[in-house]
């Protein structure tokens, strides 16, 4: 990050589960420091214990991510690291079917993230996400983001900087494809997500742009399906519930993470996939703004 030259804060949240669930915390948030040694003691602070059932409190944990003190101008990435579904996803095993019982819905909240220009990373510890992939792919889809697949912790700092390392290169160039997106919201035509992103895709190989890019075993992150557009397009958990069929109540889902994968980041030339990632957040930011103005 140092070679970024980057000004560089920190923050934590941590989360568990709401009580009778579990009876500690339901989240701790440790808001942004320029401290690598605030950051350092408070992870070694961390432990994992508790529980009771399979889901947990990934509703409230991205609240309070969206409640920190983010910089108006910085890039802003979230990395969410769960091993868990939020509650109100699939009503087999949840205390609360039902969703959040602090009322709190994931999928508004990461919309909301997204209109901030919060990226977010869903690191998914596999094998215990399995089932529940498509539903995190389609939150990290919403902001612009990428599923990064785990299968043991020692390639997790790597994902981390390696993540913010692409994104900082990406931001450097979203100034030209907020131009594209701004032409064509004032041009009164809907956007086509495709369309919009082989034009920024062609415009960026025109000016050369090289960015960094996170790579699984020297190959790039794998991007959406059809399904996980679908779920996307969900508004909030009850929809979800509508039409969200859990993979866990079929046949199991394989892995696609293995302890033998290894991550680093390359400088590349900008793939079709990070164009389309890049007309995604430019969108849920342009929307924002467009928002205030017509308050």
């Amino acid at each position: 990050m140092a070679a970024e030259k980057s000004d560089v804060r920190l923050a934590l949240v941590e989360y568990r589960d709401h009580p009778p669930q579990d009876r500690t915390f339901v989240t701790r948030v440790h808001d942004f420091t320029p401290s690598i040694g605030n950051m350092k003691s408070w992870l070694d602070d961390c432990t994992a214990e508790g529980g009771g059932d399979t889901p947990e409190a990934v509703a409230d944990a991205l609240h309070d991510v969206l409640k920190l003190s983010w910089r108006e101008n910085s890039t802003k990435i979230c990395v969410l690291i769960s091993d868990a579904p939020p509650h109100g996803l699939s009503p087999a095993g949840d205390h609360f079917p039902n969703g959040c019982p602090a009322g709190l819905d994931p999928m508004v909240t990461v919309r909301e993230l997204a209109e901030k220009g919060v990226t977010l990373y869903s690191v998914g510890c596999e094998p215990a996400i399995n089932q529940y992939r498509d539903f995190f792919m389609a939150l990290v889809y919403i902001t612009g983001g990428q599923y990064v697949p785990l299968a043991g912790s020692k390639m997790l700092a790597q994902v981390i900087i390696g993540g913010a390392q692409e994104e900082i290169s990406l931001e450097r160039w979203m100034a030209e494809v907020d131009e594209e997106i701004k032409k064509e919201m004032e041009s009164g035509r809907v956007i086509d997500d495709e369309e919009m992103s082989h034009v920024v895709h062609a415009k960026l190989k025109s000016k050369g742009a090289v960015t960094k890019q996170l790579r699984r075993n020297k190959m790039e992150l794998g991007g959406e399906n059809d399904l996980v557009k679908k779920y996307a397009d969900v508004k909030n958990m009850d929809e979800i519930r509508t039409h969200f069929k859990m993979n866990a109540d079929y046949a199991p889902v394989a892995s696609m993470a293995s302890t033998h994968d290894s991550y680093g980041c390359e400088e590349v030339e900008t793939s079709m996939l990070q164009a389309k990632r890049m007309v995604k957040r430019s969108k849920a930011r342009m929307a924002s703004k467009n928002d205030m103005f017509d308050e």
